[in-house]
C-alpha cells in the first residue's frame, strides 16, 4: 500500500509541477496588471463611461460600454455599486447592461491569465466577451426599452475606495497582496484538479464527452461551467488540460462564458439587482449566447 501511495504521489507531483511552472508567471503578471489598473486606472475608466451619459450615439454606445466593462478591474460586488451610481446619474440602461455584462465575464487580470491558453484562445475569449456585452445591451434595448426599469439598484451605493495609501508604491503592493489572498487558493485548487484530471480521467472517457460528439460536448462545456467555475485563475489549468486532450475551441469559449456569468457568488448579486423575472432572462440569454458562440467558433475553425 505504501508503495502504491508513493507511486501515485510521484505521478501527481509530476503533473502538478508541470502545470504550476506553465501557469505561475501568467498568474503573477495577471495579478500585477490587475493591481496596476485598479490602483492607477480604475477611476479614469469609470470616468470615461460616466462621461458618455450625455452623448447622443444611441446603440453605438454599446461598443465603448462593453470595452470599458472589460477594462474595469472590479469584481461583481464592486461593479454593481458603480453601475448603481451610473444609473443614478441617468445613464442609459442598455449601456449599463453592456458594461455590467462584459465586466462580469472578463477583466484585465483574467485576460492576461488567458494568454497561458495560447493566442487563439486569448483572442476568442476577448471577442466573445466583448460581443456578449454588446448583445446584452441590445436585448435590454429591444425588449425592455418601453417597460419598467431592467435594473433595481435601490440600496446600493459606491463602496469605499481601499486604495488610499498616499504612497503609490505601497498602494500598489497592498492591492497586489489582496489579489494574492483573493486568488491564491483558487489558483492552487485549479492546478490540483488539473493534475488529478490528467492522472485519473481516461482519454477515451474525455473523448466520448467532448471530442467524438462535438455538439453534445458543446452543451456539456456550457453546462459544466456552472458548477466548476471557481475564479478565472483557477479554471485556466483545467482549460489547458482539456484543450490538450481534445476539447474544441468553441467548447472552451462556451465554458469561458457560462462560467463567470453563472458563478454562484455572481448569481447572488445579479439576482438582487434584476429580480426573478429579469434574472431568468439573464440565465437564458447567457446559455443561448454561450452555445451560439461555441457553434460559431467551431464553425470558423473548421473552415479555416
Amino acid at each position: 500500500m505504501a508503495e502504491i501511495i508513493r507511486r501515485e504521489f510521484i505521478y501527481f507531483w509530476y503533473y502538478f509541477d508541470l502545470q504550476f511552472r506553465q501557469i505561475f508567471w501568467y498568474w503573477v503578471m495577471g495579478m500585477a496588471l490587475g493591481s496596476l489598473v485598479s490602483v492607477f486606472g480604475k477611476e479614469k475608466i469609470h470616468a470615461l463611461f460616466a462621461g458618455m451619459r450625455d452623448k447622443r450615439i444611441g446603440v453605438l454606445g454599446l461598443v465603448p460600454a462593453s470595452l470599458l466593462g472589460i477594462a474595469s478591474p472590479l469584481c461583481m460586488y464592486g461593479t454593481i455599486p458603480i453601475a448603481a451610481s451610473f444609473a443614478e446619474k441617468g445613464m442609459r440602461e442598455d449601456w449599463i447592461a453592456a458594461f455590467v455584462m462584459s465586466s462580469i465575464l472578463l477583466n484585465p487580470q483574467l485576460l492576461f491569465y488567458s494568454a497561458a491558453l495560447g493566442p487563439a484562445a486569448l483572442v476568442i475569449r476577448f471577442t466573445v466577451c466583448f460581443l456578449c456585452g454588446i448583445a446584452a445591451g441590445v436585448c435590454v434595448r429591444l425588449f425592455f426599452r418601453n417597460k419598467t426599469f431592467f435594473f433595481n439598484f435601490s440600496g446600493f451605493g459606491e463602496t469605499a475606495n481601499r486604495d488610499t495609501d498616499p504612497n503609490p508604491v505601497l498602494r500598489f503592493l497592498k492591492n497586489f497582496g489582496r489579489n494574492i489572498k483573493a486568488t491564491g487558493l483558487y489558483f492552487l485548487t485549479g492546478i490540483i484538479l488539473s493534475a488529478l484530471f490528467q492522472r485519473y480521467v481516461p482519454e477515451n472517457a474525455f473523448a466520448d464527452l467532448f471530442v467524438n460528439n462535438r455538439s453534445f460536448g458543446l452543451l456539456m462545456a456550457a453546462t459544466i461551467g456552472v458548477p466548476l467555475y471557481m475564479c478565472g485563475g483557477g479554471t485556466i489549468p483545467l482549460l489547458m488540460s482539456w484543450l490538450d486532450k481534445g476539447m474544441s475551441m468553441g467548447q472552451a469559449a462556451s465554458f469561458m462564458l457560462t462560467g463567470p456569468a453563472t458563478k454562484i457568488t455572481n448569481l447572488g448579486a445579479v439576482k438582487i439587482v434584476l429580480g426573478l423575472k429579469h434574472f431568468i432572462f439573464y440565465l437564458v440569454f447567457t446559455i443561448l449566447f454561450a452555445l451560439a458562440s461555441g457553434f460559431l467558433v467551431d464553425y470558423v475553425f473548421r473552415i479555416t
